[in-house]
């Protein structure tokens, strides 16, 4: 396995003039302009008297200088703890100080909704935009990050050439970064993950599914997400694919537009986004086309014509949708298989770098979310029959949790699996088939285990149902639900609305799982960055 910064030392040699991180209609680098700035921050470190392993926090919207930033911290041998943009002002300041972090670069008007007090550990504040300092305490710091541009100079009179590039990889057991979680339980928890797990990562993406130099890809995931940092950034940014960012969440309109000038080769997203274009691009045009689709031989035309109109909207270089975070409804799979579209759902999660399951999406088993990236086991006596903890062990999975050794030990068996907390079946095949969180599966008074996420797929797919969320009220099933496009409805059909899709569903489920009561929300549900729900919020 190659080390992923001798491939990112490899590519800054041959690429030195291809622009490797640009942000979508604006600021552009090349990997001559990220050689320097790696540089200018090593010897920055040095004149500051930084240890290797010292923790830097990094908040801001996803932009290229951001990223920049990134490689200068890890190629620096410090740990990057990147942090959502969207956190409480009162959360980012608890975990920068938690994480011991000393340095924290971050947006101007993030820095303004803070206060230094509340992070004593911190000696100084940096815009990650501009480079300029925002605050400090430690003059001696200050003074050598205001110096690291004469400081490059003087080291390379002439400028730096392709030649002089060397990057650390005797580092493989070092920590690389401390990922908090921002997940549906609660409290996040500092994922601890090594070079050695980024190396991993990256060694199976490209073996999987390689990416080739002078490529592109959009960056729409968080970047203090796991899978955006490693699968939207690194992972292809070290083989030489150049990365546009879109920075905040974008429209439908500029994302299309942006895919549309990109021209990526991969597109990774959430379900509910797919879900969204089947809903409001596809399922109108094959509705229009019903009678055509009934007649043998102008069925697959109809099909073939929507996938070539969907690829054609996403650029037309699309290989492979890669999907995650939660299971794609039944009826948009069975559309998305009729049209022979290019995509798969994963399997990830934060403290496995991010990758637990992938299927190729020739091979990929509708319904499942891949075969073990590495090793995956059901804790259960019949594994692809009754549903079990999924554990699971690798070279990608996390060492720990920073500072919380209760969590330690909550996360691994005796003998060294990492406890998921999700409950799944595994067929013969090794295809992983998710059932849903073990914290939040019901057990009736039969006995018999009820799995929310399952009853939700199938509220999905009754009508004037936008999202819903399963709970276990004193022993009877009641779903929320917030319904699609409420403000068009009137006060009768929303008064009559919770039986009607009550009853709709009930009639998919089996006895022991129908749903007692439906209640209605009045607003979408609050989601992780995955666009996970958030269910400890709800009750």
């Amino acid at each position: 396995m190659k080390h992923y910064l001798s491939k990112l030392e490899d590519t800054v040699r041959s690429r030195w003039t291809q622009k490797a991180l640009c942000d979508y209609k604006g600021d552009e680098f090349t990997y001559a302009d990220i050689a320097r700035s790696i540089e200018e921050f090593r010897l920055f470190l040095a004149a500051a008297g930084i240890e290797k392993g010292t923790k830097m926090a990094l908040c801001g919207r996803n932009s290229a200088r951001w990223a920049r930033t990134f490689w200068g911290i890890n190629v620096g041998g410090c740990v990057a703890v990147p942090l959502l943009s969207d956190f409480h002002p009162a959360s980012i300041s608890a975990l920068v100080t938690h994480s011991d972090s000393i340095l924290l670069f971050t947006d101007a008007d993030i820095w303004e909704k803070l206060s230094p007090e509340d992070m004593p550990e911190l000696r100084a504040s940096v815009n990650v935009r501009t480079g300029k300092l925002l605050w400090y305490r430690d003059e001696d710091l200050a003074k050598a990050w205001d110096g690291r541009v004469d400081a490059f100079r003087l080291r390379f009179p002439q400028g730096m050439s392709p030649e002089q590039v060397s990057y650390p990889t005797d580092n493989e057991g070092d920590l690389a970064i401390i990922n908090y979680t921002s997940g549906t339980t609660g409290n996040p928890k500092g994922v601890m993950l090594t070079y050695g797990a980024l190396s991993d990562t990256d060694d199976f993406s490209n073996s999987h599914f390689p990416n080739h130099p002078g490529e592109t890809i959009v960056s729409m995931l968080p970047l203090a997400h796991m899978y955006g940092l490693a699968i939207e950034f690194i992972h292809p940014n070290i083989d030489g694919v150049t990365v546009y960012f879109l920075g905040k969440t974008p429209s439908p309109t500029t994302l299309l537009s942006a895919m549309r000038e990109v021209r990526p080769y991969m597109v990774v997203t959430v379900p509910l986004v797919m879900e969204k274009i089947y809903a409001s691009a596809i399922k109108p045009a094959l509705d229009a086309r019903k009678g055509l689709l009934a007649i043998p031989g102008l069925g697959s035309l109809v099909y073939n014509a929507a996938r070539k109109k969907i690829l054609s909207a996403f650029g037309g270089r699309v290989r492979c949708f890669i999907m995650g975070g939660a299971a794609l409804r039944p009826e948009v799979e069975r559309c998305f298989r009729k049209m022979r579209l290019p995509y798969m759902v994963g399997y990830g999660m934060t403290e496995a770098c991010p990758l637990l399951g992938w299927e190729w999406w020739k091979d990929f088993v509708p319904g499942s979310c891949g075969k073990p990236v590495h090793e995956i086991r059901i804790d259960s006596d019949d594994p692809a029959h009754i549903a079990g903890e999924i554990q699971a062990r690798g070279a990608n999975m996390t060492v720990g949790y920073y500072k919380n050794p209760e969590a330690d030990a909550a996360a691994f068996t005796a003998d060294g699996w990492f406890r998921t907390g999700d409950l799944g079946l595994m067929d013969e095949d090794g295809n992983i088939f998710i059932r849903g969180r073990l914290k939040s599966m019901i057990l009736n008074s039969s006995g018999q285990n009820i799995y929310p996420e399952e009853l939700e797929a199938v509220l999905a797919g009754c009508e004037n149902v936008a999202e819903s969320l399963v709970l276990d009220r004193g022993g009877r099933i009641v779903a929320l639900v917030y319904p699609d496009h409420p403000e068009q409805m009137d006060k009768e059909t929303l008064y009559d609305l919770p039986e009607l899709i009550r009853s709709q569903a009930n009639r998919s489920l089996p006895s022991y799982s129908r749903i007692a009561k439906v209640e209605l929300v009045d607003r979408p549900f609050e989601k992780t960055p995955k666009m996970s729900i958030k269910r400890y919020l709800y009750k």
